[in-house]
């Protein structure tokens, strides 16, 4: 990001935040994020506004503008002062539809920005809307989606599908080449998505018409997808449950845990040559509780998981819970049979607000392991091959899986890291600790003697 880039958003933010008193917090986040949208969508309008940024009636004038947009009307009554003073921000900015590839980049990140501060100051509730980059981008690189349908059953602010087309473009792909199906079952989330896919210049008519839950009402029912990328909201324990729904093929979900739910709908989705990436608490890979490990063994001996990956902690500031991310694939080709383990979970580093990030290269590093492993076309052109690395990925097979009653977690066969030679050999390195160890125990000896001897002449 360039400084200028990274100051006007700093800017903005900050004058976004003179809001925050005027509005209950549950809207603060819809009218800010409403406002950079407008400017993008609606040029002519937001001209009007801007001409009329110091005018007592602003408020009034932006809830017209955003009722033309089908946007709640949230401004009249905030204080005119600051409205106007975020309007002039923004306008000043020069963002707007007609101002060429780099304005819409640059709004683009600056709802991105305005999304993840919203999130951090929300803590739990941000996780509902915005799933962590770093994390996101994991998804894309292993399953790299190129073309075809692209879907997210419960896709938030919209993360997945920006992500997607962002790896398209840097691989020169052609985006027109993707098309994105997307449901969500919070109204005012489902809104963020589609305003985040506008100002990226997305086409969002696979939002739908509506918001709703794709447990109850799914919304692209009977369209099987290419790809599908999902961070569901975890371990769920009130969901729409009907023990009689065709997607539960290998076990009804328990009434108390949606986490297999979203598995099986998800799997239930794929296309025969589909491609799946679902990020889940770390407890999905290893459960047996209410036939969760029957649902588990029946998808493991369907030959339908590719990768495991373990993901650091700290990645979600809106949970402490571990995560890991499941990789699934209708067609293993020559890995039929085999399992992918990559323990993650000494990658990324701690940023200031003590969130850990993957690095670009940490969230390669794993993408191209996957692509190794499964000889891809991308890991053929950088003329990668595959090998076990204790400590870090092994390949496994469906044998080793059965030995292990179905768990699934990447550390119980990745096992630790080797150890680094020191250049010692190894009988030597063995008589020096022998003969460490008998002189720590003499000195312990010698000082509980000691010990017993002061005690005694307390006596």
């Amino acid at each position: 990001m360039r400084a200028t880039d990274k100051e006007l958003k700093d800017t903005l933010w900050k004058a976004a935040n003179k809001l925050r008193g005027s509005l209950p917090a549950g809207q603060y986040k819809d009218a800010v994020l409403g406002l950079v949208f407008l400017q993008y969508a609606r040029d002519s309008l937001w001209k009007s506004l801007a001409h009329n940024a110091e005018s007592p009636n602003i408020g009034r004038l932006v809830d017209d503008a955003m009722e033309a947009t089908a946007l709640p009307r949230l401004y009249e009554g905030l204080d005119p002062r600051r409205l106007g003073d975020l309007v002039r921000l923004l306008d000043g900015a020069r963002f707007g539809v007609h101002s060429g590839g780099r304005a819409r980049d640059l709004m683009g990140e600056v709802y991105e920005y305005f999304l993840g501060n919203f999130a951090r100051a929300e803590g739990r509730r941000g996780g509902e809307f915005f799933t962590p980059p770093s994390v996101v981008r994991v998804l894309v690189e292993v399953l790299e989606p190129s073309s075809g349908r692209v879907y997210d059953p419960c896709c938030g602010s919209g993360g997945m599908f920006v992500q997607t087309e962002r790896f398209i473009a840097a691989h020169d792909g052609d985006r027109a080449t993707v098309t994105i199906f997307g449901q969500e079952s919070v109204e005012q989330t489902w809104r963020m998505a589609k305003m985040n896919l506008a100002v990226h210049g997305i086409d969002d008519t696979g939002l739908g018409a509506r918001w709703g839950d794709t447990f109850v009402d799914d919304l692209h029912d009977g369209v099987q997808m290419d790809y599908v990328m999902a961070n569901p909201p975890f371990n769920i324990k009130d969901w729409a449950r009907d023990e009689r729904d065709p997607r539960w093929r290998f076990g009804v979900p328990p009434a108390t845990n949606a986490n297999y739910a979203w598995i099986q709908h998800i799997l239930a989705k794929l296309a025969p040559g589909g491609k799946a990436g679902v990020v889940m608490a770390n407890g999905s890979m290893s459960s047996n509780t209410l036939g969760e490990g029957d649902i588990r063994a029946g998808i493991v001996e369907a030959d339908l998981v590719s990768c495991m990956v373990a993901l650091p902690g700290q990645l979600f500031r809106s949970t402490g819970i571990p995560v890991c991310v499941w990789f699934f694939a209708r067609d293993k080709a020559a890995r039929a049979g085999q399992v992918l383990f990559i323990d993650a979970r000494g990658l990324g580093h701690l940023t200031a607000r003590a969130e850990r990030v993957l690095s670009g290269d940490e969230v390669l590093r794993i993408g191209d392991t996957y692509h190794a492993w499964c000889g891809s076309r991308s890991a053929l052109a950088k003329g990668l091959t595959y090998q076990d690395v204790p400590g870090f990925c092994r390949s496994a097979s469906l044998d080793d899986i059965r030995g292990a009653g179905y768990a699934l977690t990447p550390g119980r066969y990745v096992g630790p890291p080797a150890a680094a030679h020191d250049g010692e050999p190894v009988d030597q390195k063995i008589a020096r600790l022998t003969g460490d160890l008998l002189a720590a125990l003499d000195e312990s000896a010698r000082l509980d003697a000691l010990v017993r001897e002061q005690v005694g002449r307390l006596r």
